[in-house]
């Protein structure tokens, strides 16, 4: 009887402890419920870069393998893009909302990391926690992608936990999941070739983009409410500003990025 009780106890104890040293990131990432929205409000804006850019904005790295495919000479790798005051690579979102519109069916039909021409396509997109395709498009290519969780990106101390972390020598497809836990920040490269990179995010919810080609962004059908609205770059982080949506309103928010810290 008594060590019936010990084992109770111990097997308590134990799952006190997990419960304690669990990521706090993992419970604010929660669950998603998909409702019909029929007074929703919208959000739209632009993120900007301001002041001069700085001097590794971009940087050129030598092509040493598979030239035929990749290029000659140097990839220019744009780390801060910037047109017309606009900063593009950038996303824009909403914060630990919880319910709200229904997914929409990725455009193509599934999500899909596309390497042509030694290049991750697109270089940003958000999706949907789950099922992804990585395709490797260049015959005689050898690509080897690596998915990492960036995990502390808004505390300014990312820490990378490998999603996946595979060889794709030949052309066609690969299944793979996108299933962070503690973030819904990643980042991508190809082990083989140091000048591919590209972003994801996988928020739980569907109130997420990447802005456009001139910056704007326009996020629609949000349950009325007050909200916190980020922004986020991969070389900048995370800027956030609180908005509330009214009923079938459209409230304008922009974001504005530079090096100065």
């Amino acid at each position: 009887m008594k060590s019936t009780q010990l084992l109770i106890a111990l097997t308590i104890s134990a799952i006190a402890m997990a419960a304690a040293s669990a990521p706090a990131d993992a419970a604010k990432r929660g669950k998603y419920k998909e409702m019909a929205v029929s007074d929703g409000g919208a959000v739209k804006g632009k993120v900007s870069f301001e002041g001069a850019l700085p001097s590794d904005a971009v940087e050129n790295i030598l092509i040493t393998k598979n030239p035929d495919v990749c290029g000659k000479g140097e990839r220019e790798v744009v780390w801060v893009d910037v047109k017309d005051g606009a900063l593009r690579g950038a996303f824009v979102f909403l914060d630990k909302i919880k319910t709200g519109k229904k997914w929409a069916k990725p455009e193509l039909g599934i999500y899909l990391v596309n390497q042509k021409g030694c290049r991750f396509t697109p270089w940003a997109q958000v999706v949907r926690p789950g099922p992804i395709v990585i395709r490797n498009s260049d015959a005689g290519v050898l690509h080897n992608i690596n998915a990492r969780e960036l995990i502390g990106v808004e505390k300014g101390r990312v820490v990378k936990k490998t999603l996946f972390n595979f060889g794709q020598p030949d052309p066609g497809d690969i299944k793979d999941k996108i299933k962070p836990r503690r973030s819904s920040y990643i980042g991508i490269n190809c082990e083989a070739h140091n000048f591919m990179f590209g972003f994801i995010m996988a928020p739980t919810h569907p109130y997420a983009v990447v802005v456009g080609e001139d910056g704007s962004f326009s996020i629609d059908n949000i349950p009325p409410g007050k909200y916190t609205l980020k922004a986020w770059h991969p070389r900048y982080g995370v800027k956030k500003t609180k908005i509330t949506v009214a009923a079938k309103g459209v409230l304008e928010s922009n974001f504005a990025f530079s090096e100065a810290k």
